[in-house]
This record gives C-alpha cells, sequence and structure tokens, in this order.
C-alpha cells in the first residue's frame, strides 16, 4: 500500500508517493512544468486563483499514479501541505467567490498594525503570540471594507489547504494549526480567537468546523474521483502548512529541535513549549503539527530574505563561475576571509532587522590582497553569519536549540556554510533528502500518534549526512563576532 502527499504551493502543486510498509519515497512529481502565474492587480497585491490549484493537483495525482505504475486503490491515506496565510472564499454552493489573496501579499498590513495597536501589544502576544500582522484575518477584514458585495455572500473561509481537502471530499473545515497561521487562534484559551473576529467586524460562523490535523478529515468522493482518478473513500488523514510541515518532514517535533532551509530566503523554525514571547514582528509563532491540549508545541518562525540569492547574484555576475568552481575557490580561503564582511540583506526590507532596507554591503576589502576566492567565502560566510544571528534572536525569545535539521538543499551542499553554522552554534547539523510531499505522504500514515515510528522511517530513509561542530571555534567566533559589528554600525547608520 501507498500514501499520497500533496503540497500546494504559489509556485507549483507536488504529487508524492510513499511506501507505507518501509516508509520509502517512490516518486514526486510536479504541476505545471513552468511556475503557475502570480496576479498582480496593484502594488504589494498577489493572488491566484484557486481553481488553478485544484487543476494541477489533479493532474498532478494523475501523472504520480501513472509514472509510478501505482493503481490508485493501492493508495490508503492521503496529506496535505500547503502555503500559509492565505485566504480562500466560498459561497453557499461551495463557488469560489473571489481570487485566493496569498502569503506574499501585503494589503493588509497597516490594518494588522492598527489592530496591534488598538487591542494592545499585551493583549496579541499573551493571546494569539503574534501581531495580526498581514495574516488572514486580517486579509478577510480587507475584504469586509473594500469588497462588501464578495464579503455578503461569504458562506466560509479556507486556507490553500482546507479548499484543496474540500475539493477532494466535498467537506469544509479547517485545523486548529491553520488557524493559527491566519492568526485567529487564542493559545491562553485554547480557542479560536473570536474576540479578533469581533474587533474587525467578522462573524465567527465564517470560521469552518475544526478538526484534529492528524484525523480523518474527510475521504475522497465520487466527484473528486473523477477528476483526479482517485478511487472513492480514500482518507484524508494529515493537513499542516508548509513550514510546520517542512519541519514534519525533517523529523523536528519536541523543543530544543529546529528545522532550517536555505534557498533564495533562508527560514528558522524552532519549536518551543514556552507560550511568552516579545517578538511580535520578527518571528511568527504557529501550533506545530503535534501541538494538543497537554503538549503545547510552538513553532516559531524567523525569515531571513538575504539568503541564497546573494551566493546566487555573485554566480549570475561572475565570468565562468559555477557553484563548483566558486565553492572550490572559497575553499583555499582561510576562516573569516582575511578580514572581508558581506552584508548579505539586499533582498529588500529585512524582518529580523526591524523591516530596515540597508542592501547588501561588503565590507574592508583589500584591493591588493583581496580576491575573487575571498568574496565568495565572504559571502558563504555572511549568509551563514546571518543564521546565527537569527538563531540567536530565536534562543532570546525563549527557543534554545539543541540539534539543527535540514533539506538537502542549495546552501546546506556548501561544507563552508554548513561547517560555519554548526560550528557556531556548537551542535551538530543533520542533513536530510526530503521533500515537503514526501512529508505529508508519510505523515498522513501516522496511526494513534505514533510519531515515534514515523521519526524512524525518516531517519532510515531520508538521511543524508551530519556536520559537526569543528575544532577551532574561537577562529569562528571571531569572524561572527567582526560581521556583527559591522552590521550593527551599519544598520545605526541608517
Amino acid at each position: 500500500m501507498y500514501c499520497l502527499g500533496l503540497d500546494i504551493g504559489s509556485s507549483s502543486v507536488k504529487a508524492a508517493l510513499v511506501e507505507v510498509k518501509s516508509g520509502k519515497s517512490i516518486l514526486s512529481v510536479h504541476e505545471p512544468k513552468n511556475e503557475m502565474n502570480i496576479i498582480s492587480l496593484n502594488n504589494d497585491w498577489a493572488e491566484q486563483d484557486p481553481n488553478m490549484w485544484w487543476e494541477y493537483t489533479c493532474n498532478a495525482i494523475k501523472r504520480v499514479c501513472k509514472e509510478s505504475h501505482v493503481d490508485s486503490k493501492k493508495i490508503s491515506s492521503i496529506g496535505i501541505s500547503y502555503q500559509m496565510h492565505g485566504l480562500v472564499l466560498i459561497g453557499k454552493d461551495g463557488e469560489i467567490l473571489r481570487n485566493s489573496i496569498i502569503w506574499c501579499d501585503s494589503r493588509a498590513v497597516s490594518i494588522g498594525m492598527k489592530a496591534f495597536s488598538e487591542i494592545g501589544e499585551e493583549k496579541c502576544m499573551s493571546h494569539l503570540l503574534n501581531s495580526p500582522g498581514n495574516f488572514t484575518a486580517s486579509k478577510l477584514k480587507w475584504v469586509k471594507d473594500n469588497e462588501p458585495e464578495v464579503y455578503d455572500k461569504i458562506y466560509k473561509y479556507m486556507l490553500p489547504g482546507d479548499y484543496i481537502a474540500y475539493k477532494l471530499t466535498g467537506e469544509i473545515n479547517t485545523t486548529r494549526n491553520g488557524l493559527s497561521e491566519g492568526i485567529i487562534w487564542d493559545y491562553r484559551e485554547n480557542k479560536p480567537a473570536n474576540w479578533l473576529l469581533k474587533y474587525y467586524g467578522i462573524d465567527k460562523n465564517l470560521t469552518p468546523d475544526i478538526i484534529d490535523n492528524f484525523s480523518v478529515q474527510g475521504k475522497t468522493n465520487s466527484i473528486s474521483s473523477k477528476e483526479t482518478g482517485l478511487t472513492i473513500d480514500i482518507p484524508i488523514t494529515y493537513r499542516a502548512g508548509d513550514q510546520p510541515n517542512n519541519a514534519l518532514s525533517l523529523n523536528v517535533f519536541n523543543p530544543g529541535e529546529a528545522a532550517a532551509s536555505g534557498g533564495t530566503s533562508g527560514v528558522i523554525y524552532s519549536i518551543t513549549d514556552n507560550l511568552n514571547s516579545k517578538e511580535p514582528s520578527r518571528i511568527n509563532h504557529f501550533a506545530h503539527v503535534n501541538y494538543t491540549d497537554d503538549l503545547k508545541c510552538i513553532g516559531k518562525l524567523l525569515c531571513i530574505n538575504g539568503a541564497g540569492i546573494q551566493y546566487r547574484w555573485l554566480r549570475n555576475h561572475s565570468i565562468d563561475a559555477s557553484y563548483e568552481k566558486m565553492n572550490e575557490m572559497a575553499s583555499k580561503i582561510s576562516v573569516g576571509s582575511d578580514g572581508i564582511s558581506v552584508i548579505p540583506f539586499g533582498n529588500g526590507a529585512e524582518r529580523m532587522l526591524n523591516n530596515k532596507n540597508i542592501g547588501t554591503q561588503i565590507c574592508n576589502i583589500n584591493l591588493n590582497k583581496h580576491s575573487h576566492g575571498h568574496l565568495y567565502r565572504s559571502s558563504l560566510e555572511g549568509i551563514a553569519f546571518s543564521f546565527m544571528y537569527g538563531i540567536e534572536i530565536l534562543k532570546n525569545d525563549n527557543a534554545p536549540i539543541s540539534v539543527l535539521r535540514a533539506g538537502n538543499d542549495n546552501l546546506f551542499r556548501s561544507k563552508i556554510f554548513a561547517n560555519t553554522v554548526a560550528t557556531l552554534i556548537g551542535h551538530e547539523i543533520e542533513i536530510y533528502n526530503t521533500t515537503g510531499a514526501f512529508g505529508a505522504a508519510r505523515a498522513s500514515a501516522i496511526l494513534n500518534g505514533d510519531i515515534e515510528t514515523f521519526r524512524k522511517a525518516i531517519t532510515k530513509n531520508d538521511h543524508v549526512m551530519t556536520f559537526l561542530p569543528l575544532k577551532n571555534k574561537s577562529e569562528y567566533e571571531d569572524a561572527y563576532l567582526r560581521w556583527k559589528k559591522d552590521l550593527e554600525r551599519i544598520v545605526n547608520n541608517k
């Protein structure tokens, strides 16, 4: 038997199959071949048609079954991962009322800021662990204020994963994990934050029924069977946003464990059971996949805009350079890059710098001494130092990190980058070869909360390597302190 994982992103939809008995990954496909379109009618707007997600979901399911030669009758469960914070609105008959306002849309920023100010920081942070910010609840308020004719037709609001589950099953529901992503979950009261909806003038009855994210959430029906090729009555047994799901895929469940990703931007997602935070903007807090009434595991998410894009920019603007050649040249340079500091924040406003936009800065170049190799190494070190800077913010906000796990993606393929981070944090970094779709598939097979068996399957099938802290830690610490001084000088002058 097999389990099916779906990952509904803003760029593509992925479908993956995993063998239940062994936990072995079989095949993953994505649709479309090129990135999905994002509609931007105004500056800072970002929308997508949910019908497009469903079309590509159907195509991906058909492809993964065909190309793997797996009969859909052998699929025993479905897990769903999805882009977080989006808003999907449906009417009484299940029709889409407007395009989804997706995660990277920032039209509701001022709405969330006003709510945070008027409700008060103490109430928001103690109950929501966040500012209402630019999340789902604030986006729904924007619709109410600006498109009242749409708001009046709303039967239920949904997150993107809720909508795909609805299309598969015909049942409308959500999870408390999902509500926490929309900043609609009250951690102190352990129930929906209806007081926030009331403040926004939003009818609490628009919230779907709440189910556990590890549970039978509905079963495929005759309509979805015709469109996907799946058999009828396959249960959806898992649903989570992409960042919590990525952490699950990397075997991150317990306080002290953290997941990291290092693509164009970077993410650190750390688990804590402490319901206190003094970071309303630099860190976002979500109920983790294993959050329960008795075990309140919180995911603290910190984004780093300026990460892999810095190294990619260097590659694109270097003659005949490849990542392999750049890494080779960088490896010949000593730790600390002979004094050069690259401040890699050239990808817009940086949230962990309190939304300051300082750009990329290259400090301390000696024109008689430094070479391309110095520039490459200092860039990798600068990105690693930015991760360490973020980890320090998390640690200072009640999230100590004892284990860091990461996917086998761009930055973590670099020994310089991974060794630098591992040495500075003083803990190993475990590298896993997995994806969100595979993680969602495996998670759908979790029975009776048996997470330990799930964890063993990940370790057995996906673990690639482990980076250990190096012995010459003082050299890395000196380089990091010098970098941090350069950063603070720049930030304070801006």
